[in-house]
């Protein structure tokens, strides 16, 4: 009778494209609240411009803020627009 050996798994199933990959800003000195604000409002799900300003009130007290965490793909896609519209970007994190 045969019997099946089960390994532990070294790494887990959030792997190199899943799991949670954070987009975080920066602080700059040449980005006004407002840009922040109205470009995470516009690049981010389920940020709205009230949201989009007390995450820009917490990147400027802060010196930066995470401000989405999920798969690789999309957070390369959303660091990307916000890099684009001129937010400084930290690079890409795996938590």
């Amino acid at each position: 009778m045969s019997q099946t050996i089960e390994l532990p798994r070294t790494a887990g199933p959030d792997g190199a494209l899943g799991g949670a990959w954070r987009v975080i800003v920066r602080n700059d000195d040449h980005n006004t609240f407002d840009h922040v604000a109205g470009t995470l409002a516009r690049h981010i799900p389920g940020i709205d411009m009230s949201k989009g300003y007390a995450i820009a009130d917490r990147i400027h007290a802060a010196g930066l803020a995470i401000v989405w965490s999920g798969h690789k793909e999309l957070a390369e896609h959303y660091w990307a627009q916000l890099r684009d519209a001129g937010l400084t970007m930290a690079p890409l994190e795996q938590s």
